[in-house]
């Protein structure tokens, strides 16, 4: 049974930091790409980041470019994104994702429907 269970969200300030991790298991075999998305109160869920198989690419959307970090332990199966400098618009709940591909397109990476495997997420409030 496969499953993400992720961790490390909170309360923090504007311009405070946190770091998110997603412990993955019972995966098929080791060939997914991660992503994390996330979905604030009234929203639709949103893209924030992917990261490879083999950790050497990654993409981001623009509104988190250079404030976020996408990084991945295979050794620990474990995925994680560390946000600096947050904004009250980063209030959401995040959810980490796995795709049984290395990697892929700009399009199907930000698709959530290409992700069979999704955590329950853990939330994220950003206080201004």
């Amino acid at each position: 049974q496969v499953q993400l269970v992720e961790s490390g969200g909170g309360l923090v300030q504007a311009g405070g930091s946190l770091r998110l991790s997603c412990v993955a298991s019972g995966l098929p075999n080791s060939n997914y790409r991660m992503a994390w998305f996330r979905q604030a109160p009234g929203k639709e869920r949103e893209f924030v980041a992917a990261i490879s198989r083999s950790g050497g690419s990654t993409y981001y959307t623009d509104s988190v470019k250079g404030r976020f970090t996408i990084s991945r332990d295979n050794a620990k199966n474990t995925v994680y994104v560390q946000m600096n400098s947050l904004k009250p618009e980063d209030t959401a709940l995040y959810y980490c994702a796995a795709a049984a591909t290395a990697w892929a397109s700009r399009a199907t990476l930000i698709d959530g429907v290409s992700y069979a495997y999704w955590g329950q997420g853990t939330q994220v409030t950003v206080s201004s």
